[in-house]
């Protein structure tokens, strides 16, 4: 497994951003799809966005179409994921993964990935 970190995380009011960052460690960011989940308090883990090997092919969760944006950045090995129009809902510690197998896809499962960050909370207030 690798070791990601996750950052940016903290508390935001309803209507605001948030732009969380992970670290990925060089040999990985190139060969592996990325993806981000969340879990909020008594939920299990849920799918939020991932993005392919080359950041041309990403995929969202309908609960976060439209609002959230994920991209990659070769430069820092670093995947990031964009918040906007934030709802109490999103309320949740947020996660990065990477997916080694197939980099070209995207995938919305949490048996894709094999590598996990610690974790960032995001608390969105109403």
């Amino acid at each position: 497994q690798e070791q990601l970190v996750e950052s940016g995380g903290g508390l935001v009011q309803a209507g605001g951003s948030l732009r969380l960052s992970c670290a990925v460690p060089e040999r990985t960011f190139g060969t592996h799809t990325m993806g981000w989940f969340r879990r909020a308090p008594g939920k299990d883990r849920e799918f939020v966005a991932s993005i392919n090997w080359t950041g041309g092919r990403t995929a969202y969760s309908d609960s976060v179409k439209g609002r959230f944006t994920i991209s990659r950045e070769n430069v820092n090995s670093t995947v990031y994921l964009q918040m906007d129009t934030l709802k109490p809902e999103d309320t949740a510690v947020y996660f990065c993964a990477a997916a080694p197998n197939r980099p070209w896809m995207v995938f919305t499962t949490v048996a894709d990935y094999v590598s996990w960050g610690q974790g960032t909370q995001v608390t969105v207030s109403s």
